[in-house]
């Protein structure tokens, strides 16, 4: 089964069990309140369905288009444009019908079921395969930093100790940390063993974003040879599994993230690689190897891994962890959102293309569910938004109601909708269209 397929049925699984308990979120509270919910739809049946059932006075199916889902809940003005039931005098089993406060609650159900969903899953993932931590004490040979690193005070080998006064559980987070949470001190070890604190500039999330270093530290590890990929430049060279890469060319190098920069900016047809090999009685020997790299700079070959420290948790500890992991991974988003309102971030939008890229290439059940619980949060805050065709853009309008105690008339509420939908059509095509341009061009 190709790679495509593989992803793209994790998509289509992960989705329809997001559609389907997002929409159960609005169905339930409406049932509560004796609201008449006409139709229960996984995915949109325009023109025509795949499947549909009525059982009461619900009508449940499967569309054939897979954008999304919908309850049609009686009354209410919503993505169908169903106004011809607005004309008439309202029925007591009716959305506009019911107070305010039910029709927040019917309202606010889909965005509550996906982030609790959302939180509910981290917690399940850390129970059953508990977690990896890396410590800095892990990486012997510490952090190499970028251009911007070095600029606000970073140097080779540097060691993290702590990040505004707390130990990372993996200090590769480092990053994401200085990008999205407002770091303002870092104490680091340095490689002769004094400690120093760094002042963390406040604009530092801006300059990683504008000058593309997204991971300003890196670790700093030997160029160890862990597999080599069949058929490879590496392979057809005499590259094998424990080799250690000491040398391209005439430049000595034995750090991964520097010999990858090369190989990407140099673009050699041509190199010889150094490497120092082990025997089988443990004396090691250095040998010359001529490469001819593939066209994007690669050779072929994945590096030594780096050894994680495995943590199981228990059931408590799991949903202490968990919470934390849901909770970070909302704000993390939400803090970055500010860069979809620039050129440079609109041009990274991403559609189906981009989500089902964040699927393992290999069926894994916790990479599928570390996804959906990604998705689902995503999905939470998206909806939330004050858009009109969203959750959040009926949530407004209520509040508006609640708090002025009138009513927006059915006429601005029908064209409030249609202005939404064609909004939310236009970013699905222009997200879509960013994942085509980039498959063709990238």
């Amino acid at each position: 089964m190709s790679i495509i397929m593989i992803k793209g049925l994790q998509l289509l699984l992960s989705l329809s069990i997001l559609v389907i308990l997002h929409e159960l979120g609005h169905f339930i509270p409406a049932k509560l309140f004796k609201t008449k919910v006409e139709k229960f739809y996984l995915f949109f049946d325009v023109k025509f369905s795949l499947f549909k059932k009525k059982i009461g006075e619900t009508e449940y199916g499967v569309g054939w288009l897979p954008l999304g889902g919908y309850v049609k809940i009686s009354g209410m003005i919503d993505e169908s444009m169903d106004t011809d039931q607005m004309k008439k005098p309202p029925k007591p089993w009716e959305f506009r019908s019911k107070p305010a406060w039910q029709r927040l609650i019917i309202m606010l159900g889909g965005v509550t079921v996906n982030l609790l969903l959302g939180f509910l899953i981290y917690m399940m993932i850390l129970f059953v395969w508990g977690k990896d931590n890396l410590y800095s004490e892990s990486l012997p040979n510490g952090l190499t930093p970028s251009k911007l690193a070095k600029e606000i005070g970073f140097e080779e080998k540097d060691n993290i100790i702590t990040v505004d006064g707390e130990k990372l559980d993996n200090v590769l987070n480092i990053n994401r940390n200085l990008f999205l949470r407002n770091v303002n001190q870092v104490t680091v070890k340095r490689n002769n063993g004094a400690i120093e604190t760094l002042s963390i500039p406040d604009d530092i999330g801006q300059r990683m974003f504008e000058s593309g270093e997204m991971l300003p530290l890196t670790p700093s590890i030997e160029l160890v040879v862990g597999e080599v990929v069949k058929n490879s430049p590496a392979e057809k060279s005499g590259l094998i599994k424990g080799d250690k890469i000491i040398a391209v060319n005439e430049d000595n190098i034995s750090d991964f993230n520097k010999f990858t920069t090369l190989l990407r900016t140099k673009k050699f047809d041509s190199l010889n690689l150094t490497v120092s090999r082990l025997d089988r009685f443990d004396n090691s020997e250095e040998i010359i190897l001529k490469v001819f790299p593939n066209e994007n700079g690669t050779i072929g070959f994945y590096r030594q891994t780096i050894d994680f420290n495995h943590q199981e948790l228990s059931l408590i500890e799991s949903i202490t962890e968990g919470f934390s992991y849901g909770y970070w991974t909302l704000h993390d988003y939400v803090a970055q959102f500010k860069y979809v309102f620039t050129k440079k971030g609109a041009t990274q939008m991403g559609g189906f293309g981009a989500i089902g890229s964040l699927f393992p290439s290999e069926w894994d059940w916790k990479g599928f569910w570390s996804s959906t619980a990604l998705i689902s949060i995503i999905l939470a805050f998206m909806n939330i938004l004050p858009i009109p065709a969203l959750d959040g853009g009926h949530v407004m309008f209520l509040f508006y109601e609640i708090i002025t105690g009138r009513k927006p008339n059915d006429k601005f509420m029908e064209v409030a909708q249609i202005i939404g939908f064609v909004l939310l059509i236009s970013l699905v095509l222009f997200a879509n269209g960013n994942d085509v341009y980039r498959w063709l061009f990238e």
